[in-house]
């Protein structure tokens, strides 16, 4: 049985410290001014992300969790023609079309209760794989000279490192010191941009966003309580099936290897019964 950590004290409360620190980066975008960085964005990294990372549910338990009833969009600013599409939702019907993976792709990826993989795939390429749903996400770095090809539940996403979080150095605030660049650069967080995105699912029971929607996220890492935890802030920006951005913070803590670490297919599990049935 797949084991997912639970809201504990310390890691709702480095939730509130998370959520805060990815908001000031949100405001502050950007490369970080000053330092003359390497080659590559493997050697310029100003924080690293790398490692296994289980995901900390620790809000929108009965939604990402468990499948909500049809129809169920509590918190989702999903439009009139979005409620539309939700309503029809079937996902026997998206099985047969073998498009299983739909609650997979990048916009809603990230709020499944999943294990993260982060690795470099080459020195300009950060790799993210998933256990549940089996997925890999490529954040290309550099301008993205590749081509986009085809639109994919990953669709294609270009990435950039941007100031530090909250736009100072902690130790000017905390010890009065003021940065060295013989230090580097301060830590910062990675910005990616996802588009050409086939539609998918915001949530498992079939709420929609687009081809056409376009995906924002800032990835973090701070530590606290001896452990390293990752949080990503999730933008989806997507006109088509929503009345204004849907906007989600989602924690991870990093594990000390793979022994939890266990792949399995795109699958979803029937919706739960409706309140009051």
């Amino acid at each position: 049985m797949r084991r997912y950590a639970a809201a504990s004290p310390s890691a709702a409360g480095v939730s509130l410290v998370m959520l805060m620190a990815s908001g000031s980066a949100l405001a502050q975008p950007g490369a970080a001014p000053g330092f003359g960085g390497p080659r590559s964005a493997q050697e310029s990294a100003q924080v690293d992300l790398t490692g296994y990372w289980v995901a900390l549910v620790t809000e929108d338990w009965l939604w990402r969790m468990i499948t909500a009833p049809p129809g169920d969009a509590t918190s989702v600013p999903l439009n009139p023609q979005g409620r539309r599409v939700a309503g029809e939702w079937d996902p026997q019907q998206d099985a047969a079309n073998g498009e299983a993976c739909r609650p997979f792709g990048a916009a809603g990826l990230m709020r499944m209760p999943l294990r993260l993989h982060i690795t470099w795939e080459d020195e300009d390429t950060l790799k993210i794989e998933t256990d549940a749903g089996e997925q890999t996400r490529l954040l290309r770095f550099g301008g993205a000279a590749a081509s986009p090809g085809e639109s994919s539940w990953q669709g294609f996403t270009t990435a950039e490192w941007t100031r530090p979080v909250g736009g100072f150095d902690l130790r000017a605030v905390m010890r009065g010191e003021q940065p060295s660049t013989s230090d580097g650069p301060p830590k910062g967080s990675l910005k990616a941009v996802t588009m050409n995105l086939r539609g998918g699912y915001l949530r498992k029971n079939g709420l929609p966003y687009s081809e056409n929607a376009e995906l924002t996220e800032y990835y973090s890492r701070v530590s606290a309580f001896d452990h390293d935890y990752l949080t990503v802030l999730s933008i989806v920006h997507d006109p088509m099936y929503l009345t204004s951005d849907f906007v989600t913070s989602s924690h991870f803590k990093r594990e000390p290897d793979d022994s939890n670490w266990s792949p399995s297919p795109c699958r979803t599990a029937p919706p739960r019964a409706a309140s009051g049935e």
